[in-house]
């Protein structure tokens, strides 16, 4: 996700299926706290990976 990729490309890249990728993705906002109807969670939670690394 912070290489800027979509689901499909990362589900490509690491032999999985899209359907995993988007279960793995899903977990990563649950666990940030970040609810469904939130906008842009995705840049939210690269921006906060890169602020802790």
């Amino acid at each position: 996700m912070a290489e800027g990729r979509s689901n499909a490309e990362i589900a490509k890249e690491l032999f999985l299926s899209g359907a995993a990728v988007s279960k793995h993705v899903a977990n990563v906002f649950v666990k940030l706290g970040m609810p469904s109807d939130e906008d842009n969670r995705r840049v939210k939670a690269i921006l906060t990976w890169f602020a802790h690394n």
